[in-house]
């Protein structure tokens, strides 16, 4: 068995200057001003839009990310139906060779027999996966007994309004601790690519 940080990674290369152009002509296209396109006015016109709610044109850009996580989080997250997902099947992958199992994030900490009890859990598992296995069950028949610690990888994208939402509803500390966790993560990370979409958040959250 292997126990694993959950983690979070931006796949797209992203141009944040390019980006704020294309949000700032898009939405010189409602008030057709595109005669005020200047050279700088993008970021102040981005952040003017956001200020005033006007977050529709902030839908012309979407970002892709991998996200590795356990079930759990992606039980929650895939109720985000603004987004496309690929998710890692446990109907079609085979972990006879070893479980990859997430390391919880504890609201509150917690003490080395809680951990004791969570890695025993783990291993009981895995050991019942593989027996099944060797009963000539299938993945997709063993995977009922894998718990909700077990590794999945996703790949997920969604444009920035729905970002920001995802932010909002996820970085909030009523958040479930493990979504909380990764969501800051992939906070930190797309907000110093794009900071003028993300600031005001980044100042309520981090």
């Amino acid at each position: 068995m292997k126990i694993i940080e959950q983690s979070a990674e931006i796949m797209d290369k992203i141009n944040g200057e390019e980006i704020l152009r294309k949000i700032e002509l898009a939405g010189r296209t409602c008030y057709q001003s595109l005669d005020k396109i200047k050279l700088g006015s993008a970021a102040l016109f981005v952040a003017e839009r956001i200020k005033d709610g006007h977050k529709s044109v902030l839908e012309h850009v979407s970002v892709t990310v991998k996200l590795i996580t356990d079930r759990g989080v992606l039980a929650e997250l895939t109720r985000h139906r603004l987004a496309s997902y690929s998710v890692e099947s446990t109907r079609y992958c085979n972990y006879d060779d070893g479980l990859t199992v997430i390391r919880p994030v504890w609201k509150y900490g917690t003490s080395d027999e809680i951990k004791a009890i969570w890695t025993e859990s783990m291993r009981d598992a895995e050991c019942a996966y593989k027996e099944l296995l060797n009963y000539d069950l299938t993945p997709q028949e063993a995977r009922s007994v894998l718990p909700m610690s077990t590794k999945t990888e996703i790949v997920m994208t969604a444009n920035l309004r729905e970002w920001r939402t995802i932010f909002r509803q996820r970085c909030d500390k009523a958040a479930h601790p493990q979504m909380r966790n990764l969501m800051l993560q992939l906070l930190r990370k797309i907000s110093d690519k794009i900071p003028v979409v993300f600031v005001d958040l980044v100042d309520m959250y981090l």
